[in-house]
């Protein structure tokens, strides 16, 4: 029996900023657009965090049964490490589905119906990440995915339950977070490279290699912050997200530097941290632009 410890750990909380960090700044730009609402803001939020928690007990789920986590570095795998049976952690991914869906239909109510037509295919991209007979995140297909949903979707959803704006602005500021958080499943994969490819999991990171994967994760952090700076022209106070530029030089030294399991885990939290509080910054200054 899995202890609640080990359940913590299985919903591996480092990759809540991917959830948490997008839903501030399309609140920040609902709030430049004048469009700020709180009630469906918290409700986005509690859709973005239930949906993180799902995928990753979905995750834990899927890769355990396929005996893919078998040897890993990283966080606690409840299937894998025989915590939990393959049947308890897939109701824990229910019920973390379940909550996503009870406070999307809360946020469809509020803002449009057609919300839930978006929630359900986020929630059938976080089951056939790596569920289901043709895992995407086995196809090297997972970045591409992180962008749209933790980017895209995400912020420009977040901003549209609010305004019920299509807005320009919510998308320019969907790119850094969408690559951020692109960035923190890239040193993930890294991580579990030598694993992935032992058991046949075809990740970017696995087809492309070892020194592409380093460059591409710092590439990524470079870009958006330059799309910060582009977003700045037009949106002065959006400057403020480069305060947290510092926090990017450990990860990024760390990768660079050839580092190797354990600690790659430090470099996960890193980018984690910097997504967040990029998020958070960017999403203050998107709102006193207003």
């Amino acid at each position: 029996m899995a202890t609640p410890a080990q359940w913590l750990a299985g919903a591996r909380p480092r990759t809540l900023p991917a959830a948490v960090a997008p839903v501030v700044v399309g609140s920040g730009a609902a709030a430049a657009l004048d469009g700020f609402r709180l009630l469906p803001a918290l409700l986005a939020m509690v859709v973005a965090l239930a949906l993180q928690v799902a995928v990753n007990y979905a995750n834990d789920y899927s890769d355990g049964r396929r005996g893919t986590d078998a040897d890993r570095v990283g966080p606690m795998r409840l299937v894998g490490s025989g915590a939990a049976s393959p049947e308890q952690v897939l109701a824990a991914a229910a019920a973390a589905f379940a909550v996503a869906g009870v406070a999307g239909v809360a946020l469809a109510a509020l803002s449009s119906w057609w919300l839930l037509a978006v929630g359900a295919v986020c929630i059938a991209a976080a089951w056939t990440y790596t569920g289901g007979p043709l895992p995407y995140g086995y196809r090297a297909l997972g970045e591409v995915f992180v962008f749209v949903f933790f980017g895209l979707v995400a912020v420009v959803g977040t901003t549209f339950a609010q305004t019920r704006e299509l807005a320009g602005l919510a998308f320019a500021a969907a790119v850094p977070i969408g690559l951020l958080s692109v960035a923190l499943l890239v040193v993930n994969n890294l991580r579990d490279v030598s694993g992935d490819a032992a058991v046949g999991k075809r990740t970017l990171a696995v087809l492309v290699g070892d020194r592409r994967t380093r460059i591409g994760y710092a590439g990524l952090l470079v870009v958006a912050f330059v799309v910060v700076l582009v977003i700045g022209l037009t949106r002065p106070w959006a400057l403020l997200a480069l305060a947290a530029l510092p926090l990017g030089a450990s990860p990024v030294r760390t990768v660079l530097s050839a580092g190797q399991g354990r600690a790659l885990i430090g470099a996960l939290q890193g980018t984690g941290l910097l997504t967040l509080v990029t998020g958070v910054l960017l999403g203050v200054g998107l709102a006193l632009s207003g």
